[in-house]
């Protein structure tokens, strides 16, 4: 197209097929995210077209193969035998490049979701919408926000066909009678998708991407999301069991931040983790068992809600329980409960500041009684700054109970917050509770504590020196603290 800027190339590989990712910018269109896919002649696509309902009637699909994602694997590695033998049986002469790109695609239109797997194996990728097959698929690019396509879905049918697979490799259904879905990949992303006449303009898909690499401590101190100081105290609060509550609002990166932190549990605690759909991702030594709700059947059975879940995970004797967020009063209800009967609980919740947090708990529809607070030992709120396209820890704090008239009444104590003008944390106060929580659950001294925090904060540091960033590398570091922190301090100082 004429007058097109490219301002990024770079290389994605889907299926063993390499294609270019161009974010070009024109004075008419913007800034757009074009696919530079395979092309094929008129010849190829039939023989294709051929190759393909061999594969179908050859390569059979058991329905468990088609809901258990293990077998997924297995499955294309059959497609892909099979699709080459056919290639050298109708197009011997071609070269593997060529013989690459055709079972590529060809496995993306059997197993998968067509074009949309290369948007999946696309990292720079958060969301993937499909509004309707009159429109390009839009994505949300970490660099660039929402950007265009330059790929759309052919007709309807085929965005209605898109949502059927999704949904049946869940076990579940679509249909006119029941239009909404939601549900994850195989690969672990969130799908939505709404049918029309409910979706005016169309079928429509969105999917979220889950994090492939997800975020660590390290990334969070390097991007100025949080910096070692807080996280050591974070880290002393998470080994000696302590309450945490992770506020913020819609994308301020309050499960991002959850999944950071909880590399600090030590391995030998059974965790649990009880979410809508699996967003978290904890490192392989830790004793895991994440749970997720189930959505009712279209005859509005089988239903297993949050409540549900969290009444449960009461009785799998846990030491940890996560739970994705604070929603309803009945949730709040167990939850506190379990903080109170000696569990360590970390929870999300919808809010913008401490002491916003406090009202959203205490008041309708969650309305938690305000003696039940005093349970939580640290309030950590998120915060994003959607001019600069950055998130940062807003604020970190306490919640201190009293008396008013006889009725109990919670306040905030912000221990550190976020100043914008200077893009840095700084600390507000001094804490009036955490540390005397800490000496009365560990009989630690206040000069023993701030000894262990400045071994964290070391520790912390020279992670981000060494530039250890992978979940499993984090985690790593956390289990031989846990098991040998003498060592692990001693290789640290040389």
């Amino acid at each position: 197209m004429e007058n097109e800027e490219i301002i990024e190339e770079y290389e994605i590989n889907s299926e063993g097929v390499s294609i270019a990712i161009r974010i070009v910018k024109s004075v008419k269109y913007g800034i757009k995210y074009n696919l530079i896919l395979p092309k094929f002649g008129p010849g190829t696509k039939a023989l294709m077209d051929e190759i393909k309902d061999d594969l179908v009637s050859e390569v059979a699909l058991k329905t468990e193969e088609i809901i258990d994602p293990k077998v997924v694997e297995t499955l294309k590695k059959r497609f892909k035998e099979k699709a080459r033998e056919l290639i050298k049986k109708y197009m011997p002469k071609i070269s593997n490049k060529v013989r690459n790109q055709i079972i590529g695609t060809l496995l993306h239109e059997i197993t998968g979701l067509g074009v949309i797997e290369y948007l999946l194996s696309d990292g720079n990728l958060e969301e993937i919408v499909i509004n309707s097959s009159k429109e390009p698929i839009r994505v949300y690019h970490k660099k660039y926000g929402w950007l265009e396509t330059n790929v759309r879905i052919e007709d309807e049918a085929q965005i209605q066909n898109y949502a059927t697979i999704i949904a049946r490799r869940v076990g579940r259904q679509i249909t006119t009678l029941n239009p909404l879905l939601d549900a994850h990949l195989v690969t672990g992303d969130r799908a939505n998708a709404v049918l029309y006449p409910i979706s005016t303009k169309g079928n429509t898909i969105t999917i979220r991407k889950f994090a492939r690499d997800p975020w660590t401590v390290t990334d969070f101190i390097k991007n100025k999301t949080c910096n070692t100081r807080i996280f050591s105290l974070i880290w002393l609060a998470i080994q000696y069991e302590m309450n945490i509550l992770i506020s913020g609002g819609t994308g301020s990166g309050k499960t991002s931040f959850l999944n950071v932190i909880l590399s600090f549990i030590p391995p030998n605690h059974r965790v649990l983790s009880i979410e809508d759909t699996r967003e978290l991702l904890l490192p392989e030594h830790l004793y895991w068992c994440p749970l997720v709700i189930r959505l009712p059947n279209p005859e509005g059975k089988g239903e297993i809600t949050m409540l549900d879940l969290l009444i449960n995970a009461l009785r799998m004797r846990p030491d940890r329980i996560i739970l994705g967020e604070i929603r309803r009063a009945q949730d709040a209800e167990v939850l506190f409960e379990a903080m109170h009967t000696g569990h360590s609980v970390y929870a999300t919740v919808h809010a913008n500041t401490i002491g916003e947090t406090i009202k959203r708990l205490i008041n309708p529809p969650i309305e938690v009684p305000p003696n039940l607070l005093g349970a939580v030992d640290l309030n950590i709120v998120m915060f994003r700054d959607r001019r600069k396209g950055i998130r940062r820890v807003y604020q970190v704090g306490e919640y201190l109970l009293g008396e008013e008239g006889g009725k109990t009444v919670v306040r905030p104590n912000i221990l550190f917050r976020y100043k914008p003008e200077d893009d840095k944390i700084v600390q507000h106060s001094e804490s009036l509770k955490f540390f005397e929580e800490i000496n009365r659950h560990t009989g630690l001294s206040l000069k023993e504590i701030y000894k262990d925090l400045k071994e964290k904060e070391s520790i912390l540091k020279w992670i981000v020196k060494k530039n250890i960033r992978k979940i499993e590398d984090v985690g790593e570091i956390m289990k031989r603290y846990y098991l040998d922190k003498d060592s692990l301090l001693k290789m640290i100082k040389k």
